[in-house]
């Protein structure tokens, strides 16, 4: 009798090393995971409340869509390969400028409308997304990578010293002037008043300096989350290196709490358990051209997700085919449909539990299987989220310099492998594509001449540079990247 051999992604372990592993992979990605919710959340001005909601969304289809993508739902998708799934932060920067511009319950109609129509998309345009590698070589993923992470930095860093605008403004309008022009205001508007009326968006300029800016205890606070991260980056090894951005924000969290900086009442108030339920925020509003901005950052994050997948066949031995990759980036649409259906964001596949393969050696798949109901079970504990919500943002802060300037660092390790020498033309694409994408960090004003409607298509720096990036590359050096080029920027890629 013939015994026909397992392949090692296929094969199912026993059920504690599972869920130790599978465990293992959610710590990994946590910290990354629950950030997305808490930048869009807070920059949409949404209460505490449905900041937690979003957190416990989030989680809660992390681990749906990694089942879906790990474990395989009918023929249409799931690549079957060991991936775990969480937010991209590539769709941070529209998602934001989505929320300034529209705050409150109606901007995240207006975004879950989005992600819900990129979603559709995603999944339809999913069989030619995966023949457009070509176009995608590194010069052109690495340069799109370092710009989400330079984009990115300006959140961490306004989460150490506070908002540009708001409460923590490092100008403040003078309490004084405001009790004048509103008792002018109440007086004008009085029945019989012979004063005139207060002319529409009148606004006193904050000029008074703020002392909770750069609050020297915030930024002691920010400095020691980042100096935990360093060291047990340093001296520790394996797994505990692995989640040392984690355990930055534990100390962090201690610290503050210590110094009574945290307010554990929400904690209290919130649910043991709780379902997240659809539509949380009203009707999804479906605006055609944010649905456009949001497609093309899908259309961006699954060419990564091409060359990761590719590199994570490489790495489990399990050839990827076309029929295969096609079910993967399937998912990544799926996912982000289920996202906006869920209050939640755009799905891809997390790269640093792809790196995580790759250092523990176990390829079974059953091990993101695991991870991904260890998430699902994570979705639905409410006080979970409302302990992560009620973090002070410097211990945020300090974790975020190190995320985000880490996503900033892969893109130059996958541009380090460019050829600048023989082609100059490489060099010319990285500087120009660069510049564009820091046109609306450092100019954010610079489309106040322009067509309104194209405003969120070019608000963000991520998508000008990433269509620099792909036009450039056309008209210097045509379309001749490769699957090749493709497996090796993917496993230059250990931060999401």
């Amino acid at each position: 009798m013939t015994t026909v051999s397992l392949h090692p992604v296929d094969e199912k372990l026993p059920t504690g090393k599972l869920a130790a592993l599978g465990l293992q992979h959610v710590l990994v990605m946590y910290a990354g995971a629950v950030a997305v919710p808490l930048i869009v959340g807070r920059a949409l001005k949404l209460s505490p409340q449905d900041v937690a909601y979003l957190i416990s969304a989030d989680l809660f289809c992390c681990g749906l869509v990694t089942l879906i993508q790990s474990l395989g739902a009918t023929q249409w998708f799931g690549i079957r390969l060991p991936v775990m799934m969480g937010v991209t932060f590539a769709s941070v920067a529209p998602m934001v400028a989505m929320a300034n511009a529209n705050p409150g319950e109606m901007g995240a109609q207006l975004i879950f409308g989005a992600i819900i129509g990129a979603g559709v998309i995603s999944i339809l345009i999913a069989p030619v997304v995966s023949r457009m590698l070509r176009f995608f070589p590194p010069v052109v993923t690495g340069t799109i990578i370092a710009v989400i992470g330079i984009s990115l930095m300006r959140i961490g860093i306004n989460w150490i010293f506070g908002n540009p605008v708001g409460p923590t403004a490092p100008s403040i309008v003078n309490p004084e002037h405001k009790q004048w022009l509103d008792a002018a205001a109440a007086a004008a508007s009085a029945p019989g008043s012979t004063l005139p009326a207060i002319p529409k968006d009148l606004a006193l300029l904050p000029k008074m300096p703020n002392p909770k800016y750069a609050d020297l205890t915030g930024v002691g606070i920010a400095g020691l989350v980042l100096v935990t991260i360093m060291l047990i980056s340093k001296y520790a090894k394996g797994f505990v290196a692995n989640i040392s951005v984690l355990l930055g924000i534990v100390v962090g969290g201690f610290v503050a709490a210590a110094m009574g900086l945290m307010n554990f009442d929400k904690v209290g108030k919130a649910a043991w358990f709780d379902v997240v339920m659809p539509f949380h925020f009203g009707a999804p509003v479906f605006e055609p051209v944010l649905i456009l901005t949001m497609t093309l950052v899908m259309i961006v994050v699954m060419i990564e997700s091409t060359g990761m997948f590719l590199a994570l066949g490489e790495m489990t031995d399990k050839k990827v085919d076309q029929a295969a990759l096609t079910r993967g980036l399937r998912t990544d649409g799926l996912g982000t449909l289920l996202g906006g259906i869920f209050n939640t964001f755009p799905y891809t596949s997390f790269s640093q539990n792809v790196g995580l393969v790759a250092v523990t050696g176990v390829k079974s798949r059953f091990v993101c299987v695991a991870g991904g109901l260890i998430l699902l079970a994570l979705g639905l504990l409410p006080k979970m989220a409302a302990l992560i919500e009620s973090l002070p943002t410097v211990v945020l802060g300090g974790a975020g310099l190190v995320m985000f300037g880490m996503v900033a660092a892969t893109g130059i390790r996958i541009l380090s492998n460019v050829d600048f020498k023989n082609n100059s033309y490489n060099a010319m694409i990285v500087a120009i594509s660069i510049g564009i994408g820091m046109i609306p960090l450092i100019a954010p004003n610079f489309k106040q001449w322009m067509p309104h409607n194209l405003h969120p298509l070019i608000e963000s720096g991520i998508l000008l540079a990433s269509i620099s990036a792909v036009l450039l590359n056309l008209f210097f050096n045509g379309a001749n990247g490769d699957t090749r080029d493709a497996v090796e920027a993917a496993k230059q890629v250990d931060s999401h």
